[in-house]
């Protein structure tokens, strides 16, 4: 009987486990072959930008034609031997089972699909059904970076302006600057800079220079890249004189703004966006105003020269703000010390809040 029993209670045991062990197995994400052969997770959740997933978004008013670099799929129907995933090559062109070199460069995928056809009709089928389906869209990709609320890469069809490209990012972060900076490879044949600045003036090219290539690559070796400027302030708000259209594999950065700072006898000290033109009344003045005890002429400037070093200024604050004195403009990082009238230094701790441990005294007057 005792056999018995624990003969029962072994089974009930290991039937549990199995339960268990399905209902787990159940939970898992499903594994699905990607476009080249990898596994890819099949979740409920959707991708985002922080996974690297690409954002494609495909322009309704033209039909899309493969590029190099794309992924594309072949389907033929009871001819699995011939189905696939392909990426097309440099020259344009991909290898395929009896069909052999296939040009697909600049064909839409209806056409390849017909082009296809016609190679497989009567010598392999009788009438060959062919469907093409672009997996990855890597000719047509655009890059956007830094202050922007969703950066990353967006593969889109048709050729998307910066005024697009930042809205698909989710638009401009809270602390965007003035500026947007565009890297763009310069193509041998030139035929791919920039045309649109002669029209609208909007960009305003900064450098362009060779990249690095590396050991022994020759085609790296004549790459040449150019960085265009665009002011981006006010076309957000409807100045659409600084939009401008992208070209694939162009990378736009947005650094964010640069700031300075307020400290010392003033009612809201701390740091403050700097935008172009800033001015020293005006930083006093979003420092809501310098207090009762302050020492407005024995105010001080630190400011980093070209060399990284640190240099100070002393300015009559309270001339420039009675006009009396030329206003001064800001510069990024700049701290601005407002002095107590009480004292002929200023102490160390309000240095040290901004990180000035180089710097130990402001002289008085």
């Amino acid at each position: 009987m005792r056999k018995t029993f624990h003969m029962k209670f072994a089974f009930a045991v290991l039937l549990i486990a199995v339960v268990m062990a399905s209902g787990v197995a159940a939970q898992q994400p499903q594994q699905t072959s990607s476009p080249l052969g990898g596994a890819a997770s099949k979740s409920g959740s959707q991708p985002s930008v922080s996974r690297g997933m690409p954002n494609v978004l495909i322009a309704p008013d033209e039909d899309y034609r493969i590029g190099l670099g794309d992924v594309i799929e072949v389907k033929v129907e009871n001819a699995p031997e011939l189905s696939g995933a392909f990426r097309v090559t440099s020259s344009g062109a991909f290898q395929m089972y009896f069909v052999g070199r296939v040009m697909a460069k600049d064909k839409t995928p209806e056409e390849l699909s017909q082009y296809i056809a016609e190679r497989l009709r009567g010598e392999y089928l009788k009438s060959p059904n062919v469907s093409v389906i672009v997996r990855e869209y890597n000719s047509r990709s655009f890059f956007i970076q830094g202050a922007v609320r969703g950066p990353g890469v967006f593969q889109i069809e048709g050729r998307p302006s910066l005024l697009k490209l930042i809205t698909l990012a989710g638009g401009l972060a809270p602390e965007h600057g003035s500026n947007a900076f565009i890297i763009r490879q310069v193509k041998q044949t030139n035929d791919a800079k920039a045309t649109d600045a002669k029209s609208t003036g909007a960009t305003q090219p900064v450098s362009s220079q060779p990249a690095s290539p590396a050991p022994g690559d020759k085609a790296a070796e004549e790459e040449e890249y150019e960085l265009l400027k665009v002011n981006i302030n006010g076309l957000l708000k409807g100045d659409f004189d600084n939009n401008m259209f992208l070209e694939p594999g162009d990378i736009v950065n947005i650094p964010q703004a640069d700031v300075f700072f307020v400290a010392g006898e003033v009612n809201a000290p701390g740091e403050f966006p700097l935008k172009e033109g800033t001015t020293l009344r005006q930083a006093i003045s979003m420092a809501q105003g310098m207090k009762f005890e302050a020492a407005s002429g024995r105010g001080i400037i630190f400011r980093d020269d070209p060399n990284g070093k640190r240099e100070e200024m002393r300015i009559d604050i309270g001339a420039v703000m009675n006009g009396k004195k030329q206003d001064v403009a800001i510069l990024p990082n700049d701290i601005i010390i407002v002095p107590n009238s009480q004292f002929k230094s200023v102490g160390g701790a309000l240095l040290r809040a901004f990180g000035l441990t180089t710097v130990q005294r402001v002289p008085g007057r």
